[in-house]
């Protein structure tokens, strides 16, 4: 059986956080899942490439913009399915059994969330929210085959809120996956958990009630 799966990541100056990504990959491709990594670039100044080079990827270069460089990523990508990382998500140990049995569906798939520190109120929520408003965020993953992505239209190029624009192009054909994908909580602890938490969860009430995307990544990022 040919490897099904195109992993894609978008980074940043991901160096550091990156090896920890890619490491836990190494069970899908022991496990005959994985048949390419692509790295969607957003314009690092640090040794991203270099690392990507060594783990045998490919990159693609583009202007930073997490919407955009996904994009650019899939159109790149070959397999049957995509898988969708960011790059300080780690996938935790027994993932690619479950994402086995998953490939033998149609609909897309996502993980539980947990943080890496802390925040266990917070990634309760997420999972919740993620549940039963079929809302996941990107910090989540997404396996999606190709053909479905394509049907929905891919990601819309857009510097925010892509993983919910995708996801509402999902409805109906999304479910959770029973794997965890721990991810970096860095920016909670940096900011809070409460105000960052509200300020993800005013960001999204803004997005859906049709604030522009543009106009939110420029309060998001200040």
């Amino acid at each position: 059986m040919v490897a099904p799966i195109s992993v894609i990541i978008p980074t940043l100056n991901s160096q550091a956080k990156l090896p920890h990504c890619l490491a836990a990959l190494v069970e899908g491709l022991d496990a005959g899942l994985i048949t390419e990594l692509i790295i969607s670039d957003g314009g690092s100044a640090d040794e991203t490439s270099v690392l990507v080079d060594a783990w045998g990827g490919k990159i693609v270069y583009g202007p930073a913009s997490r919407g955009g460089q996904l994009l650019r990523g899939c159109q790149t990508a070959k397999g049957l399915w995509y898988l969708v990382l960011h790059s300080d998500t780690v996938l935790k140990p027994g993932w690619s059994k479950v994402v086995a049995r998953h490939l033998a569906q149609e609909d897309a798939g996502y993980f539980k969330l947990c943080y890496d520190q802390g925040g266990r109120w917070v990634a309760r929520w997420a999972n919740l929210r993620s549940r039963f408003f079929g809302l996941p965020y990107g910090d989540q993953g997404l396996l999606i085959r190709r053909d479905l992505y394509n049907n929905v239209g891919g990601y819309s190029n857009q510097p925010l809120m892509e993983d919910v624009a995708m996801v509402l192009k999902l409805r109906g054909r999304l479910i959770p996956l029973d794997a965890i994908a721990v991810t970096s909580g860095s920016k909670y602890r940096q900011r809070g958990w409460l105000r960052q938490g509200t300020r993800n969860l005013w960001t999204l009430f803004r997005y859906l009630t049709g604030k522009s995307p543009e106009d939110l990544a420029r309060f998001y990022h200040r």
